[in-house]
Parts: structure tokens; sequence; C-alpha cells
């Protein structure tokens, strides 16, 4: 039986492919294809580091941990971000609550989300949001990763034996 390959280092890089492109403002509006994507590309860097083919739990195991390092990572990256995005966001409600062209029940709707600004309540929700969906689509794509990326042939220097015809 061929050892274990080691998920960890695959599936933190994974991960750190989903925290950055799913807390990018603009980028994140596929966070779910990042999510797959980051469980694809450490399905890939483990198949990489490992002589025998990968099987599909271990293709699995590595993109849910990709998928729960990335939505931690998700959570962190987001509070600076949305620090430096607090002022342009209340400019642009702003400009729209003064902007006699917008309707009446988009201007009341600003008004009562007001300024979001970082906040403990917004914290725990890109986590919980992040950490559920990233294990969930992070899983599907080291599934996928193993598909696409299994190798077919056995390790070189080894011998292959056949079964009895």
């Amino acid at each position: 039986m061929p050892p274990a390959p080691q998920k960890l280092q695959p599936a933190l890089y994974g991960g750190l492919f989903i925290g950055v492109l799913s807390a990018l403002p603009l980028v994140n509006a596929c966070c779910c294809l990042w999510m797959i994507g980051g469980g694809v590309l450490a399905t890939y860097l483990l198949q990489q580091n490992h002589p025998y083919p990968v099987d599909a739990a271990d293709g699995a195991l590595t993109g849910l941990l990709a998928g729960l390092f990335g939505g931690v990572l998700l959570a962190v990256i987001s509070v600076p971000i949305q620090m430096a995005m607090g002022p342009m966001s209340q400019e642009m409600v702003d400009r729209a609550l003064n902007n006699p062209d917008v309707p009446s029940n988009v201007k009341d709707l600003l008004r009562s989300v007001g300024h979001q600004g970082v906040s403990a309540i917004g914290f725990v929700f890109n986590l919980i949001f992040g950490v559920c969906f990233g294990a969930v689509f992070s899983l599907l794509g080291g599934l996928l990763g193993v598909a696409l990326f299994k190798k077919n042939a056995p390790p070189p220097g080894t011998t292959e034996v056949l079964p009895p015809a």
C-alpha cells in the first residue's frame, strides 16, 4: 500500500488562493469559482508532490482543508479591505441619496442599511459563510482535481505486478 500523501501544504496553498481572491473587491463576484479553483489547485499540488496516483478521498480531504483555510483567511483579509473601502462606499451611498433620479424606495433601502463598516457580526458572518461554502465548494474542486490530474502510471523504479492471464 503506498504511503499517504502530505495534504497540509497543498491545502494551505489552495486556501491562500481562495482567501485572497474571494476577499478582493470586484474579483469576489466569482467567489464560488475561486473556492472550486482552490480545491483543484490543492489537489494538483498534492498529486505533483506524490509519486503514486492520488485517490478521491485524498483529493476531497485536501480540497476540504483548503476550503476551511480559505474561509478563515477570507474573513481575516476582508476586515482591512472593508476598512479601506468604507469611506468610498459611504460616499457612493451619499451620492445615491442626493441624486434626484434614484427612486424613493431605493433611497429608503439605502437609509435603512446605513453605513456598514466593520463589525464583529460582519466578521462572524464572513467567517461562517467562508468556512461553510469554502468547505463544500473546495471539496468538489478537490474531487474535480483528482479527475483532472490523477497519475495513471506507477512511479518510476517500481515494478507493476500483473494479474495472471
